[in-house]
Parts: structure tokens; sequence; C-alpha cells
């Protein structure tokens, strides 16, 4: 099956269903931004720490799989020129939403996270990536497409699902039950139930993978890049994950691309 066109379908339906990461961000947001208070998240609830970010002040700055009009309009508000890549076109609209009314200037480009051929060699200082790689079959070309467009000293941050999160039967944790049910490295295209996948499929719900450490962290390093910074982070338990009571289930690192070798 086309897994873009999917995913495409499925985070389309989020919009339209008011999902959390499709709604955007607020004029006091933006306002705020303006002037220079301001965060964003690559994950459910942590800041992405200041010193990851830098100064965005007239930087170049990527939204890699970032639409839906949270990220990519503070970034703006703040200085920073911003173009979001997004699979969605309905999450691109979020943003254009925002721009429209805050006056923000955004590039919006639909695309593939593994294809960024749209982009000349080193043309962004900074790449931000809310929780997304567990929607594409292979991180690799992700990495090495990010370090290609990043110019040197340029920074990579992306949010990240803890591959362990799907180790456990889904529809019983759901009923707040953790019962293990799945080998890792995981992928609901292979290793979901089929009649669960059939509903699944039928729901318009997106597919996911999980996924492996050496894919996550050791992919980037193989791209090039050197990791600098790792945190952690969970869903509200109470209302999201249950897993979440028990342990982190959400990551994000920071990885610089080094200068070239003379």
């Amino acid at each position: 099956m086309d897994v873009r066109a999917h995913n495409r379908d499925a985070w389309d339906r989020k919009v339209t269903e008011g999902c959390r990461w499709t709604v955007p961000v607020s004029s006091e947001v933006v306002a705020a931004a303006r002037r220079g208070q301001w965060s964003i998240i690559l994950t459910p609830t942590v800041p992405v720490p200041t010193d990851w970010l830098g100064e965005v002040q007239g930087r170049d700055v990527l939204a890699l799989g970032g639409g839906g009009g949270q990220q990519a309009p503070v970034l703006a508000a703040a200085g920073a020129r911003v173009t979001v890549l997004d699979n969605s076109p309905a999450q691109l609209q979020r943003d254009r939403e925002v721009a429209e009314r805050e006056g923000l200037n955004l590039t919006l480009v639909e695309g593939d996270m593994a294809d960024l051929g749209a982009f000349p060699a080193g043309s962004f200082d900074l790449i931000v990536n809310p929780v997304s790689m567990c929607f594409v079959p292979d991180v690799h070309p992700v990495w090495r497409e990010a370090f290609r467009v990043l110019r040197p000293e340029g920074r990579l941050l992306c949010g990240q699902m803890n591959p362990a999160f799907y180790v456990f039967d889904f529809e019983l944790a759901e009923k707040g039950q953790l019962e293990v049910a799945h080998r890792l490295p995981y992928a609901d295209v292979t290793d979901m139930d089929p009649a669960v996948r059939a509903k699944h499929l039928a729901d318009g719900e997106a597919l996911e993978w999980s996924h492996t450490l050496n894919d996550l962290i050791g992919g980037q390093c193989a791209a090039g890049f050197l990791l600098t910074g790792l945190y952690e982070d969970r869903f509200a338990p109470e209302t999201e994950d249950r897993l979440s009571w028990h342990m982190p289930t959400l990551l994000a690192t920071c990885a610089v691309k080094p200068e070239p070798r003379s």
C-alpha cells in the first residue's frame, strides 16, 4: 500500500477531528514570541531547552513534519525565516491560517521527510522535528537528508517515541492493562493482528513504526551528526497513556552537523 498517501489522509482527518497536534497557537502566544517570550515543544510537555535553539533571529529554520500551526508560527514571530514541510495539506493549512491571521511569513511545502530534494544543500541553520519519525518506515533517509540541507554547525532537534511504547497490546493499554504483546522493532503493517489492522485502516488511523535506538540515535550519528543533548518526556498518564505512569514514553535529541575537516 501507499503508506505516505494513507498517513497523509489520516492526518488530514485528525485536523477535522481537532487532534491536539493540529490546534494552532493563539494570537497571545504569537504576540509573546514577538516580545522575545517564547518556547516550543517537540514532545508532549517538556519545552525545548533554550541552549538547543540558540538565537533564531534571522536564521533559516525548517519545521520538518512540523505542520499544525504550532512550532513554525512561534519561530517566525521570534524572527526566524521558517519553512514548513509536512505530508498533510490540512496540517499545512493550519500554518497558513496562523500566518494570515498574524501577518507572518511562512514558506509551506507539502512533501516527504525522506526526500528534501526541493532544498539545496546547506539551506538551513536549524531543523525542528516534532514527533513524527514513527510515521515513516525507514528513518535513515530522513537523517541523511537533514544532514545534507543543514549548514555546518546547524542543529537537528528531534522528538521521538521511546521504542518500548510499542511492546504492549494497544487495545488493552487503552483500558489501563499493560500486557506485553509485540517484539521490537514493531510495525503496524506487519505486526498488528490482522483483524485489528483491518479496523485500524478502515478507521483511517495512521500507520506507525517503533524503530530501534540503533536507528533513532545511532542513525543520526551514522549520517554524520554529533549528538549533543537528550531529554525524556511522557504523555499525561491520566488522560493519554497508562504506560506513562511507569516510564518516560518519549525522548528528544539535539544533534549538530560538524564543520567539515580541512
